[in-house]
């Protein structure tokens, strides 16, 4: 005959304890797996060098800190306010050839055929430009001394 209705129950039950134990096994391999796939890929960020946290950090950076300038298609930002003040003390063509040069990265060439100015005359702002740039910021760094 067949099974009596509590050994029917108690099988039930001990098929419901085996399914139990091997869901709880496989979420226990799962746990395991992925805990070492944190402790491979994931660093605390208490264990990174200074060095890889400022790789890391953003720095907000607001428009009032910094000047900007329009030289023929171009808008040059300058962050440096002591360096804004002392070109704002040059002349436009002489500021120009300093901001392509140093901020655009131009050759003394590429700025005469953009500003349709000789080579040599570009060389030549740019040199005495820089001699006054330099006398303006040592008189302003001066300055906040006193």
């Amino acid at each position: 005959m067949g099974k009596s209705p509590s050994q029917f129950e108690e099988t039930i039950q001990h098929q419901f304890d085996r399914l139990c134990k091997l869901a709880l096994k496989g979420e226990k391999i799962d746990y395991i797996r992925h805990m070492e796939y944190l402790r491979k890929n994931e660093v605390m960020l208490s264990e990174l060098s200074q060095k890889e946290l400022d790789q890391l950090a953003i720095y907000d950076e607001y428009d009032l800190e910094s000047y900007k300038f329009q030289v023929l298609n171009y808008d040059i930002e300058v962050k440096d306010a002591l360096i804004a003040e002392a070109l704002t003390s040059l002349t436009k063509r002489k500021r120009d050839v300093i901001l392509l040069s140093y901020f655009m990265g131009m050759s003394d060439a590429e700025i005469a055929r953009k500003m349709k100015l000789v080579r040599s005359t570009v060389n030549e702002h740019r040199k005495r430009s820089l001699e006054i740039l330099k006398d303006v910021m040592e008189e302003k760094a001066d300055e906040s001394e006193m």
